[in-house]
């Protein structure tokens, strides 16, 4: 999916119900957000994830001192994903709730100072059997930092209201 060219800039609404959405289209979400050690650090030790290469620097800096890592804290991998979807919901599932994540791929790491964008593709849509006032998406969406290098990939899917429904529950 790399090099994605824009079919569609942000509703004016800014959100998209499931007619709104159609095989193939794209979509480069418009926000950044540069991730600080602030960031990696809180959201490591809150998830209580015991790996020092997220909080320790004296351990990179003897464990990860050469290339690409030189001795610097690694961005959890959990704050990338999070940024990253974060970054789409905007244009894709801010009038629903995700139901699955499939085919998460992590292929450069992340570290402070790094601002990260997304881009997304539509893979599927279609009406909801047990909720008729609903719509299943499922998009590809691609992470990458500031000098265009790929960071992460995964395959997200989400219920989204149609125009005008709200949730009828069972």
């Amino acid at each position: 999916m790399s090099k994605i060219s824009t079919d569609e800039k942000p509703n004016s609404d800014h959100g998209r119900y499931f007619e709104d959405f159609k095989v193939g289209q794209r979509f480069q979400h418009a926000q950044g957000r540069t991730v600080t050690d602030t960031d990696n650090i809180w959201l490591t030790l809150l998830t209580c994830n015991t790996n020092p290469a997220h909080f320790n620097k004296d351990y990179c800096e003897k464990y990860y001192p050469g290339p690409p890592f030189n001795g610097r804290l690694l961005v959890n991998a959990a704050l990338t994903f999070s940024i990253i979807a974060g970054l789409s919901v905007e244009d894709t599932s801010k009038y629903g709730m995700m139901l699955g994540l499939n085919n998460l791929k992590i292929p450069n790491p992340v570290f402070a100072g790094d601002t990260l964008y997304a881009q997304s593709e539509v893979l599927s849509a279609r009406e909801s059997k047990s909720h008729p006032e609903m719509g299943l998406v499922t998009i590809k969406t691609e992470g990458y930092k500031q000098d265009k290098t790929v960071i992460m990939e995964f395959e997200r899917t989400f219920m989204v209201r149609k125009k005008g429904e709200s949730w009828k529950g069972n």
